[in-house]
């Protein structure tokens, strides 16, 4: 059975986790980090029976008394970064969904992998759909120069543009066979009312309560457009992919940057 440690299991992303891994027959849940409801077990948290796990706020004492294999994050960018750092330090594979960390924050953890030879899975979006729509959006780009995102999210999240947004945007830029040759002649009345740019590719960030994640890549060309477009409706839709990347992590000696090199 592979030992598990959720950080961030207090939220709402946290709680779906916890409940995947418990209904998983191959993971052992055996800790719980959050600043908040600290002491609480972790079962009533989520509608079960009490499991015996107790929220910590610590941890270094979770690494070092459970002895995981894993760790799972979703807490925010800084946080996640140092849990991250702590994890390898200690042996223990990362599979984090928190956005947001800078590249020089990557590439920290990418060395430290390398020099521990430990596995990492660092995934702007665990959505199963949600990859094989950035895919599509770089099948469709060898086509179609001129392109935009809109991506679109709960109230409460912080990073804007999205990661899967960013994530997005380079498959593009990757794939693009020829760079737009439109004319953008636009007069913005308010700043950024054209959105933010990644070398040419707008991105409209939206943020509203009722949304969970979802996002479009729509592709301009004569006459047509072309318009790809991914919906998570519930937390619940990102957990085949977390369980996904905690089965294969360990078998990696380096850190990915995407859910889609697992698949």
């Amino acid at each position: 059975m592979t030992r598990v440690v959720i950080t961030g299991a207090y939220g709402r992303m946290g709680r779906e986790v916890i409940k995947g891994i418990l209904s998983a027959d191959d993971f052992t849940l055996v800790g719980a980090v959050d600043v908040n409801g600290v002491g609480e077990d972790i079962g009533p948290l989520i509608g079960f029976k009490e499991q015996g796990i107790l929220i910590s706020d610590n941890l270094d004492t979770e690494l070092q008394n459970k002895k995981p294999d894993i760790l799972i994050d979703f807490t925010t960018a800084d946080v996640g970064f140092l849990n991250c750092f702590n994890a390898i330090l200690h042996g223990v594979s990362p599979v984090s969904g928190t956005t947001g960390m800078s590249d020089s924050q990557i590439e920290q953890l990418r060395m430290l992998c390398a020099e521990k030879q430990i596995g990492a899975v660092l995934a702007p979006n665990f959505a199963l759909g949600a990859v094989i729509m950035m895919r599509l959006a770089g099948i469709a780009a060898q086509y179609f120069p001129d392109v935009e995102i809109i991506e679109l999210h709960h109230d409460q999240k912080i990073d804007a543009p999205s990661g899967t947004s960013l994530g997005t945007a380079d498959v593009i830029l990757a794939a693009q066979s020829k760079k737009s040759t439109s004319q953008d002649n636009s007069i913005e009345k308010l700043k950024c009312a054209r959105g933010a740019n990644k070398n040419g590719i707008h991105i409209h960030s939206v943020r509203l309560p009722g949304l969970i994640a979802h996002q479009e890549v729509i592709f301009g060309g004569p006459g047509q457009s072309l318009t790809i477009r991914h919906d998570s409706y519930g937390r619940e839709s990102f957990i085949p992919g977390v369980l996904l990347a905690a089965r294969k992590v360990r078998s990696l000696k380096c850190l990915v940057n995407s859910l889609n090199e697992l698949i």
